[in-house]
């Protein structure tokens, strides 16, 4: 594959698209407003769980999510390779709790499907659950126990990502400011509020939640909105017992890292862009969290953070080509699973570019699939 390709946005997707579009061939640009990683790829916290995260059937997405998981262990081994940056990458496995008699039904129902999509997993009871995890309630009558699922510390990952784009020949351009299309109907022109000018044969947008942006422009109905998520996370070392799985719960999940701390979110409220950290969003994790790890009643966070997560208006991603020219490509609105899908949305998109057909079931994540914007579009030029 040929020619020069510009990928607008420098999160974890847009650096994993850039990145195996480098390794195929084309000559990569990669623009950011800011700084590569700055916003939901920075903040986090790794889970790589597509059987935990969704619970109720194996719909279009679990499969996307479940094939990425099944290329993770390949893919990070060549982001380091190539980047010769290490990261954390732990194949813990998971527990999803139940405290409470009536959920064993809906955790038997989940093990019946999973188990055949590869989960391996297992119910797990009485003094087998607490041999696993030593420091749950002694309240928790069971759990769904899901070897094959696993966590990487994403900040380290994604400046990971960012080093094997520059080592294979990206070029990344950061602190650009507002970036704007100015062309796109034959070829691709991008301005940069820098004053820089940017020019390339295709465009992929990878701008997270602030893809919305282009609809107007592109005159294609994009509907995705941010999603605050906030996180807090506790200081782990040796004196306290050592979480030995990724813990989901109805209520969210906590994760031990390699680096002494335990993560443990995350609170969901719509904020538009604010990114602060609030009291209320902290105390729905604290609140939980001590009935399911009981030592955590006694402790506080030392950290506290949020992210913008972009959710999409179905709940799907948007991967592929947007428009009859073939020229537009869009990796966007991967809500709370970017870090999982960067190496499928890749390959799809790397696929894409390369004029390959994807498979029918990813027709779910077209990006435009929701319409056209029916006045005031952008003509371009």
């Amino acid at each position: 594959m040929s020619g020069d390709i510009i990928v607008m946005g420098g999160g974890i997707i847009g650096l994993s698209c850039a990145l195996e579009l480098r390794r195929r061939g084309l000559n990569v640009t990669l623009l950011e407003k800011g700084p590569c990683g700055g916003q939901a790829s920075g903040a986090a916290a790794g889970m790589l769980a597509p059987y935990s995260e969704n619970v109720e059937s194996p719909d279009e997405f679990f499969r996307l999510c479940r094939e990425s998981l099944s290329l993770y262990p390949q893919w990070q081994q060549a982001v380091k390779d190539i980047s010769g940056v290490s990261f954390e990458y732990a194949e813990t496995g998971s527990l999803y709790v139940a405290r409470h008699e009536a959920d064993l039904l809906a955790l038997e129902s989940r093990l019946e499907w999973q188990r055949s999509w590869g989960s391996g997993g297992e119910i797990l009871t009485g003094s087998a659950l607490f041999d696993a995890e030593p420091g749950l309630t002694r309240e928790a009558v069971a759990a769904l126990r899901t070897p094959v699922e696993s966590h990487v510390y994403a900040p380290d990952l994604t400046e990971a990502v960012k080093r094997a784009c520059l080592a294979s020949g990206v070029q990344i351009h950061e602190h650009l400011g507002r970036i704007e299309l100015a062309e796109w109907r034959e070829r691709v022109a991008l301005r940069a509020q820098s004053g820089d000018r940017f020019e390339a044969d295709r465009l992929l947008i990878s701008t997270g939640a602030w893809v919305q942006e282009m609809s107007e422009p592109l005159g294609i109905r994009i509907p995705v909105h941010p999603i605050r998520g906030q996180i807090c996370a506790y200081t782990w070392n040796e004196e306290r017992e050592p979480l030995r799985h990724l813990v989901f719960t109805s209520q969210g999940y906590l994760v031990q890292k390699a680096n002494e701390t335990l993560v443990c979110g995350a609170s969901e409220d719509i904020a538009g862009f604010d990114t602060s950290v609030t009291d209320k969003g902290i105390r729905r994790l604290t609140e939980w969290n001590k009935q399911v790890l009981p030592v955590l009643g006694e402790v506080q966070p030392f950290h506290r953070w949020a992210g913008l997560r972009p959710a999409v208006l179905d709940g799907r991603p948007l991967i592929g080509r947007l428009n009859d020219a073939g020229h537009i490509f869009v990796a966007a609105g991967h809500y709370r699973n970017g870090i999982l899908l960067s190496p499928v949305t890749a390959a799809l998109i790397a696929d894409s570019v390369e004029g390959k057909p994807l498979p029918e079931w990813c027709g779910a994540f077209r990006p435009n699939r929701f319409g056209e914007v029916q006045a005031g579009a952008f003509s371009g030029k």
